[in-house]
């Protein structure tokens, strides 16, 4: 059974016994730890999953936050557990989690009722928690473009540097998601006064704003509904073409010198982690900030120094097919093919050549 089907049994499972539950330990024992055991922890030993670990804080002695995932003896996921019927919007839940998080040497914090799990760590400075997740997970509405994330924290591939890598990505998608959300629902001054800057020709005066708000809410409305109606039309017409077996392969690539058609097609999840994968494999030879991506139609690329023409591989990961290439020393592709993600660092020694030759 793949991960996201038993990730929705256990769903179906949750919202059949989750209002019998009336306290925090039931919480623990009928939904917090079945998730970890399905995520592949052994939760009943001491020395991968450890219960009540001590996280002294300044002179307080004997705090405990109520579980930690340690690896080599050193915690790396702190987990503190509310009470499923307990909203987790408390700031006291977060900055509780926070002091824990602070006091060891861990690079993750989740903070979960059960049913809502919130995952944090310390983009903004190190060994300090951010305040906001990261990463949000509501085991009642399991979607598949989550599935990714969650895999990460999974025991078999838990990765904690590509996993901090993604995390940044993440964040930031989710500052963009909401700031698209408000330009639709209730676009500011500021973002009216841009848009009308662009497409409106009278005076911006505040009036002109109050009155052109309505307008821009109704284009978003509007696009949305057009980008929706011709992404169906698109799945339609590919499924009618692969019935007809007219489907076409990707094309494998002979040169990596040729120009990126870039696309406005977003980057998704699985690319993000793809990403993130190379730069944990280039971590220790060159500042991963030089590492940027662009997007292309069929393909994303990864560059150094945001440099088209220092190329260090491609992903592409269009329909049933999977690779990579690598630029060889005369700017031909290497292709290399990969049935998983985790495959990439089968490949770690071409990466770094590539690297190399930029540095």
């Amino acid at each position: 059974m793949d991960f996201i089907d038993e990730l929705r049994q256990f769903s179906t499972r949750v919202s059949k016994v989750k209002d019998a539950i009336a306290t925090e330990e039931a919480t623990k024992n009928a939904l917090i730890l079945p998730f970890f055991q399905l995520l592949g922890y052994d939760i009943f030993n001491p020395l991968e999953f450890v219960p009540e670990f001590t996280a002294d804080v300044g002179t307080k002695q004997g705090e405990k936050v109520d579980y930690a995932i340690v690896i080599d003896g050193e915690p790396v996921i702190l987990i503190e557990a509310k009470w499923c019927g307990e909203p987790l919007d408390n700031d006291k839940h977060t900055s509780q989690l926070f002091r824990y998080f602070s006091a060891t040497a861990a690079k993750f914090g989740i903070l979960t009722n059960g049913i809502n799990y919130r995952f944090f760590t310390d983009l903004n400075q190190a060994n300090k928690m951010d305040l906001k997740p990261f990463l949000g997970f509501d085991v009642l509405d399991v979607h598949e473009n989550i599935i990714s994330e969650l895999k990460r924290f999974a025991k078999k591939t838990l990765d904690l540097e590509a996993a901090f890598g993604a995390a940044s990505e993440l964040k930031y998608m989710g500052k963009i998601k909401d700031l698209l959300n408000t330009m639709r629902t209730e676009p500011s001054d500021s973002i009216a006064m841009y848009i009308m800057s662009e497409v409106y020709e009278g005076k911006r005066t505040q009036k002109a704003v109050d009155e052109f708000r309505p307008i821009i809410k109704r284009g978003f409305i509007q696009y949305i509904n057009d980008a929706i109606s011709e992404t169906l039309k698109s799945a339609i017409k590919g499924q009618s073409d692969a019935s007809k077996g007219n489907s076409e392969p990707i094309p494998t690539p002979t040169t990596e010198n040729d120009a990126i058609e870039e696309s406005e097609t977003l980057i998704t999840f699985e690319e993000i982690e793809a990403f993130a994968i190379v730069k944990s494999i280039l971590r220790d030879m060159v500042d991963v900030d030089r590492l940027a991506y662009r997007h292309a139609k069929q393909y994303l690329a990864i560059l150094f120094d945001d440099n088209k023409n220092k190329r260090v591989c491609r992903f592409w990961f269009s329909g049933n097919q999977k690779f990579i290439t690598t630029p060889d020393e005369n700017k031909k592709s290497v292709r290399h093919d990969i049935s998983s993600l985790n495959d990439i660092y089968k490949y770690a020694d071409f990466l770094r050549e590539v690297c190399g030759r930029y540095l």
